[in-house]
């Protein structure tokens, strides 16, 4: 067994569902410090984040990734227990095997097998939370000032996520739209269904809202970015049974969106329409912005992504900027260079989640050689 698969099932043993790290953090530490490695401990609540530095001095490749994993789900779902990991038809199977237990433990490996190479001339720290399936506010976000307190200035950041699509290094990320959610209420007057004219039904006026907004054509995107888009999630009534008009209706949604628009841009026209179709007196919204969109412009770190992946495989990988959030967005603010590359993607926050043995085997080594190839080019 590699040292890369036996890593990653330790990790997929451990179920550390957000916030619980369940001891991961703790397990890559003393891999880490056995190699010249400093642990640093940034606790925030339940939340467990620890940077670890390489030995070595000149600019810093951060790798930045989550040892938190969403719920299994129902377990009697999965083919063998979602929190043993399982060898199985030449993968191995498990929550967070792709998402992504399984990058770090590459990663880590790969830092392994370098250290008892040549000073690279570039220094390597890890950055790991057990925030990034949750709400993500003790996790990266809370812990950027002290990164840069301990470590200095971040030159680029190689973020773990599983990017990859039909398989290993096809597509990475450059960046990621943002991410604003509305809640979006209105008010009516609760009454008998067969007395309408004695109540306000607000669920019409919502209809209507929520047509215009599913309607509205928000912008052209931008050369690294599709256009901003909005999906309806949910809707909702004050009441439930046949012989009552509600007294309030209400729905979520939520826009990814481009640079080509502000969040406050957003935030207006939404609530212009809103006021169109229910009145301001009778129609609230509660907005939360998750994220800002971000790309990176092509670097080194992207050109060495880039070079390794095309001499592995025998192709040129897609960079763009699609998928959810990930903690890159918290690190991009600093000036580094962020990209993601990492396991494919199509099993992930499914049951039976799992990722191809030779597809690991061969992340780890690309990893090592991601860092060579940086090294060599600054």
């Amino acid at each position: 067994m590699s040292a890369v698969i036996e890593l990653s099932k330790a990790l997929i043993n451990r179920a550390s569902v957000t916030p619980d790290d369940a001891g991961c953090q703790a397990l890559i530490a003393k891999r880490l410090e056995a190699i010249g490695f400093d642990s640093h401990w940034l606790p925030r609540g339940k939340v467990s984040n620890l940077l670890c530095l390489g030995p070595g001095h000149g600019p810093l490749l951060l790798f930045l990734g989550h040892t938190d994993v969403v719920p299994p789900g129902r377990e009697s779902a999965w083919t063998s227990p979602a929190f043993t990991a399982t060898e199985r038809d030449n993968r191995l199977y498990g929550r967070g095997a792709a998402d992504m237990k399984s990058s770090v433990a590459a990663f880590v490996c790969a830092c392994e097998a370098l250290a008892t190479s040549q000073p690279l001339g570039i220094r390597i720290g890890v950055l790991l939370t057990s925030d990034e399936e949750g709400p993500a506010q003790d996790g990266i976000q809370a812990v950027t000032d002290e990164l840069t307190q301990i470590a200095g200035e971040v030159s680029w950041c190689l973020v773990g996520e599983p990017s990859s699509q039909a398989q290993l290094g096809d597509v990475i990320r450059i960046g990621r739209r943002g991410s604003l959610s509305g809640t979006v209420s209105v008010a009516g007057q609760q009454g008998h269904v067969a007395y309408p004219e004695l109540a306000d039904n607000p669920v019409p006026r919502l209809a209507g809202f929520l047509t215009a907004l599913s309607q509205t054509h928000w912008d052209e995107g931008t050369a690294d970015f599709p256009p901003t888009g909005l999906q309806i999630t949910g809707i909702s009534t004050d009441t439930d049974v046949g012989n009552i008009i509600p007294g309030q209706a209400s729905a979520r949604f939520n826009l990814r969106f481009s640079p080509a628009s502000s969040a406050d841009a957003l935030r207006n026209q939404i609530d212009q329409l809103a006021a169109q179709h229910a009145g301001e007196a009778q129609i609230s919204i509660d907005w939360h912005l998750s994220a800002q969109p971000f790309v990176s412009q092509p670097g080194a770190l992207r050109a060495a992504v880039e070079h390794v992946i095309r001499t592995q495989s025998g192709h040129a990988p897609i960079a763009n900027t699609a998928g959810g959030t990930s903690d890159g967005r918290f690190i991009a603010p600093l000036g580094a260079e962020v990209i993601e590359f990492g396991p494919v993607n199509a099993s992930i926050h499914q049951v039976n989640e799992s990722i191809n043995l030779d597809e690991l085997n061969a992340l780890t080594h690309w990893y090592g050689e991601i860092i060579k190839r940086l090294a060599a080019v600054i």
